[in-house]
C-alpha cells in the first residue's frame, strides 16, 4: 500500500511543480493575471499544467480502484509510468509542442490500464 500512496504523493507534487512552473513562466514572459495567454511559451506550460489537471481528476481514483482488486505494487507500477509519462508530456511540449506524444502516450496507457484492471475486479467481485 505504501507504494501506492507514494505514487499518488509523486503524481500530486508533480502537477504542484508544474503549477509553480506556470507561475515561474507567467513572470518570464509577462504574462499578467489572469490573462492566460499572450505568450506562446507560457501557454505551453499553462497546457501542460491544464492537461495534467484534466489526466489527474481520473488518474486518481483508477488507480485506487484498481489497486483495490490487484496487487497495489503492481498498480503502482503502471502509476509510475503515468508519473514518468507526464515529466516527459511536459519537457516535451514545452520545448517543441510536437515532441509531446511519448509523454502523452505514457499518460494514457496507463490510465487505460487502470481503467481496465478496476473494471474487471468489479465485474469478477459482483459476479462472486
Amino acid at each position: 500500500m505504501a507504494w501506492l500512496q507514494l505514487v499518488t504523493l509523486l503524481a500530486l507534487l508533480e502537477y504542484f511543480g508544474f503549477s509553480y512552473a506556470v507561475g515561474n513562466a507567467r513572470a518570464t514572459y509577462g504574462v499578467k493575471a489572469p490573462a492566460i495567454s499572450g505568450n506562446e511559451v507560457f501557454e505551453r506550460y499553462f497546457r501542460v499544467q491544464q492537461n495534467t489537471l484534466e489526466l489527474l481528476i481520473v488518474f486518481v481514483p483508477l488507480l485506487w480502484i484498481a489497486a483495490s482488486y490487484w496487487d497495489s505494487a503492481w498498480v503502482a507500477a503502471v502509476g509510475a509510468v503515468f508519473v514518468v509519462g507526464r515529466l516527459l508530456y511536459f519537457r516535451g511540449y514545452v520545448r517543441e509542442p510536437r515532441k509531446r506524444h511519448i509523454g502523452f502516450i505514457l499518460s494514457v496507457v496507463p490510465i487505460a490500464l487502470l481503467a481496465v484492471g478496476g473494471a474487471i475486479g468489479i465485474v469478477r467481485a459482483l459476479l462472486q
